[in-house]
């Protein structure tokens, strides 16, 4: 490979690495493991209240943080550096967990939101060096191949370490409690090794008046307010983030409540185990294509037919009867959900000014967290008031429609020509941005 596809590949490897968390734990064993192993004295109402605090604490800590620690990044040319301290801080996290005694349940949830801010934190820098390893004209690919590579590298791992708790005895293991949490360290090395292609191969441009230290930290406090300001001035950028919150939401919400809803319609635990893998594999090749078809028709054309797609499955769930149909739907949305999440984020790259990919991109991050509080919230609030968890849904539908309509007011072209003005660069230039 030349120099160009070793920094594509190694910066889309660390999707393959974090996914391992993201998947095996967040999605997968720790809510499980919280439940019957650490809360075990407990009412499960009670972990189920633990398990959501800890997530939206999580949360809310990046949606303060990402702002200033994406300013920083860009004014310190560190943006590695401070990758390194979160995603380190996070394998770390997740490595402990396998040490925390059983009925242990709060130093459980003290490592994982620990762990959870490390993962969060490292996809600030992560999604910001995009533009330092793309070439303009490819943004919508190199995006696609990240997230491809994650669902693969996050279903490839969870995959083994699920056959490892099914057959424990197979690879000299006691009980499925024993290889869980030997899975823990699995996914702490395996998020490690993947994470140091992009260390080595990746390089951050020169950044002129480069602070360090507490300046840094004072500089990008100072710069927080100033950028805000600019977003508030740069009207494309303003609606796409609006809309960007809203039907991000949406596939929050969706990927958050996916497996209480599949529970209240009688599904066992390892039906939605597979259901959870299904849609891993399925996503790695949707999220390729996505990002051809982004090439092709454009990455505003594709986000929205991955809007309409969710807003599709969303009405269906709502009539959803049968447990056949959650498996159809949780394969409809294994065909956009990587797509729609890689395409915002190239969108996204081409219409905010590259020198300060950092700060916009705290922004961008600061939102999806902040979508991540919201959602469930909204849906429980709607259940708890009407006695009718299908007409919670219905709120996610809402936020679909509300994200789809602010998507349409988003010129890209206007977008790309002042992000080139902002930057300093002649609007002619900008021809494939």
């Amino acid at each position: 490979m030349n120099g160009y596809q070793n920094k594509v590949v190694a910066w889309a490897l660390y999707d393959w690495a974090n996914s391992a968390f993201a998947v095996t734990v967040m999605v997968g064993f720790f809510p499980l493991f919280l439940k019957q192993y650490w809360s075990t004295s407990n009412d499960p109402t009670v972990s189920t209240f633990h398990l959501g605090a800890a997530n939206s604490l999580a949360s809310l800590v990046i949606v303060v943080l990402a702002p200033v620690l994406g300013a920083i990044a860009d004014r310190s040319g560190a943006k590695k550096k401070y990758l390194l301290v979160f995603a380190g801080m996070g394998i770390a996290m997740t490595g402990a967990l396998s040490l925390v005694a059983s009925g242990n349940w709060l130093m459980a949830i003290s490592l994982y939101v620990l762990a959870m801010i490390g993962f969060s934190g490292g996809n600030v820098f992560y999604d910001s060096l995009l533009i330092n390893v793309a070439e303009p004209n490819r943004l919508d690919r190199v995006s696609a191949l990240g997230f491809g590579l994650g669902y693969l590298g996050g279903g490839l791992i969870f995959g083994a370490c699920v056959m490892m708790t099914l057959w424990p005895d197979k690879v000299g293991l006691a009980d499925a409690s024993q290889a869980v949490r030997v899975s823990f360290v699995i996914v702490a090395a395996w998020w490690s090794v993947f994470s140091i292609p992009l260390l080595i191969f990746v390089r951050e441009p020169h950044v002129e008046n480069r602070v360090s230290g507490w300046s840094a930290v004072g500089a990008g406090f100072r710069q927080i307010a100033a950028t805000f300001q600019e977003i508030r001035r740069l009207k494309v950028v303003f609606f796409f983030l609006l809309g960007y919150w809203f039907y991000i939401d949406g596939v929050g919400t969706i990927a958050r409540m996916a497996v209480d809803y599949a529970l209240g319609l009688g599904l066992e635990q390892d039906g939605l185990i597979i259901a959870l893998l299904v849609t891993q594999f399925i996503g790695f090749p949707s999220a390729i294509a996505f990002g051809i078809l982004g090439e092709r028709i454009g990455a505003k054309r594709g986000i929205a037919i991955g809007i309409a797609v969710y807003a599709f499955v969303t009405l269906w769930s709502y009539f959803m009867t049968e447990i056949w149909e959650f498996y159809v739907l949780a394969m409809v949305i294994g065909l956009v959900q990587g797509g729609i999440q890689s395409l915002s984020r190239s969108l996204y790259a081409r219409i905010i000014p590259a020198d300060k990919a950092g700060e916009f991109f705290g922004f961008y991050n600061m939102l999806g967290k902040f979508a991540a509080v919201l959602g469930p919230l909204l849906m429980g609030i709607v259940g708890l008031l009407t006695g009718s968890p299908r007409l919670a849904i219905l709120v996610v539908l809402a936020l679909f429609l509300v994200g789809a309509l602010f998507l349409y007011m988003v010129d890209e072209e206007a977008g790309k020509r002042r992000a080139r003005e902002l930057e300093g660069q002649p609007v002619s230039q900008e021809v494939h941005r």
